[in-house]
Parts: structure tokens; sequence; C-alpha cells
């Protein structure tokens, strides 16, 4: 370097950039979701039931569970766990266990018989659900929380679609299954079993 360019002044329109304060730049704020909430393909609010969790107060956390998914203990059995992947202990240590602990609140508010806690306003509609796979119960939970009158047609003779005929015993027993869904008709759901709807616009019309 020659002699005279150590003294030379900055010139401040070439400075690179970060290397001092750059006033034309201002912060902004994103409000974004945690990875785990972002990837749950059921939408749930992971961070705020697991805080309950970490507390020991379970029934908060079954509470803030269902406020997005009704059937905590058969999730937690059954899904293929993307949050986890996707949790951000990856790059520290490992995972939070966050499927264990859905199966742990599901499967305790079936032992104490926990009841859904929300307060419906009628709507005075009627709404025809048509089969009772996971989809169709979740659907069926939602529009009653909502205060919609729910009926549910089903061509087979159980609930659950393929919760109950595609998914074997020892990965989600049929007793799980059963409670979890019984907590759900407890909301008023009426269902009719052996029905297959043939003609939709003449059920409508029959509901109407």
């Amino acid at each position: 370097m020659a002699q005279n360019d150590v003294t030379r002044p900055v010139n401040l329109t070439t400075h690179a950039s970060g290397t001092g304060p750059l006033r034309k730049e201002r912060p902004v704020y994103q409000d974004l979701l945690p990875p785990c909430n972002r990837a749950c393909p059921a939408g749930e609010n992971i961070q705020s039931w697991l805080s309950f969790a970490q507390s020991g107060n379970y029934f908060e956390a079954f509470q803030a569970l269902v406020a997005d998914n009704p059937f905590p203990a058969i999730m937690g059995r059954v899904c293929v766990k993307p949050c986890e992947t996707s949790c951000n202990r990856t790059q520290l240590d490992t995972t939070v266990n966050i499927h264990a602990v859905e199966r742990f609140i599901g499967d305790e508010a079936i032992k104490q018989n926990w009841k859904i806690n929300y307060v419906a306003t009628s709507s005075g509609k009627r709404i025809l659900i048509i089969g009772s796979g996971p989809s169709g119960l979740s659907a069926a939970y939602h529009l009653a929380i909502a205060g919609h009158t729910v009926e549910i047609f089903e061509a087979g003779n159980a609930l659950g679609g393929l919760l109950r005929s595609g998914i074997p015993e020892y990965r989600l027993p049929k007793s799980v299954l059963d409670a979890e869904i019984n907590r759900v008709l407890t909301m008023g759901i009426n269902v009719r079993l052996n029905y297959k709807v043939t003609d939709l616009l003449k059920e409508l019309h029959r509901i109407a």
C-alpha cells in the first residue's frame, strides 16, 4: 500500500456495507409463526399447549390443544410429526418430543374424562356432513362450537373412516378412537349410520 493511501480519508459512498452505521436502513418488525406451528398439519398452537404441559397444568394444555385439534390422543399416535423435524432445538441438541407430550395429554383426558370447555350460541343453521373420517369429524366439531346444528351421514356401520379401517390396532387402539369420537358426539352432533347418500340435493332439502 502506498504511503498516501494510509492517510487518505474513507469514501463513505463506496465504503463496504455493514462496517459502519447505515442510517438509510430501518428495522422491520416481522411476526412469524414458530417453525413447529408452521409445520403442523392440524394448525395447532404448539408452543401454547406445551407451555401449560411444561408447568404441569395438563388440563389447560388439553383445552389449548383441542381449540385446534379435537383428537390429541389420536394425533399423538398417528401423526408423522413434521413439527419435530422443524423444531428449533434440532440446531442445539435434539428436538422436543412433541407428539409424545400430545399423546400423554390426550390419554390423560380420556383417563380423567375431561370435557371440552366451550360456549356456543345457536346460529339457527343446520349442517349436513357426509362421511365420518377425520376431516368430517373435525368439521362437525368446529361447526358445533360455532353454534350450528350438525348431522353426520355415514355409509358404514361405525364412525372413523380410515382412522378405523386403515390404521392397525397396535398403532391406534379402537378404544382410544372410540373415546375421542364419543367426546365429540357429546357436543350434540347427530349421527346416521349405514346410510349412503346418493342424491345430495334430496338430502339437503330434507334437512332444510
